[in-house]
This record gives structure tokens, sequence and C-alpha cells, in this order.
């Protein structure tokens, strides 16, 4: 019996990675966005360090997204690792 439940845990602790990693929204995009197109909003987590936030235009924590970077110019590189 115990091995039966063991079984069952593992299976469904497999089925709820798999489905937090196939349905998250960065993940969402059927393919890039095109040169010159509008990137998709997503949201990162604000950096602890305090420098970081400084250098970023930051405060407080959770998330944010790229719009809220007080910055002339964001530079994002994309990295396709398959």
């Amino acid at each position: 019996m115990k091995k039966e439940l063991k079984k069952l845990v593992i299976f469904f602790a497999g089925l709820i990675v798999y489905l937090a990693v196939t349905n998250h929204p960065a993940l969402a995009a059927a393919k890039p966005p095109a040169q010159g197109g509008v990137l998709p909003l997503f949201k990162l987590v604000v950096p602890e360090d305090s420098a970081a936030k400084s250098y970023l235009g930051l405060s407080g924590s959770g998330r944010f997204t790229i719009p809220q970077l007080k910055a002339k110019v964001v530079i994002i590189e994309l990295f396709s690792m398959y």
C-alpha cells in the first residue's frame, strides 16, 4: 500500500511540475517577437540588492515590468537553448 501511495504522490508531483512549466506565461508565445516588434509584457523579480535596485531605478519588492525601468534604452538578450 505504501509503495502505491508513493508512486501516486510522485506521479502527481511530476504532473504539477509539468503543468507549471508548460503553462508559464513566458512560454506562452508561439514564436519570438519579430525584429522591430513589440516585446510581450512579462514580470521580473525586483533584486534584493539595494545597489541593483538603485541602478534600475526601482524601489520596494515584488515584481516589475520593463516599462517601469527608469532608462532611455533597455537591451534584452534572448537565449535559445534547445
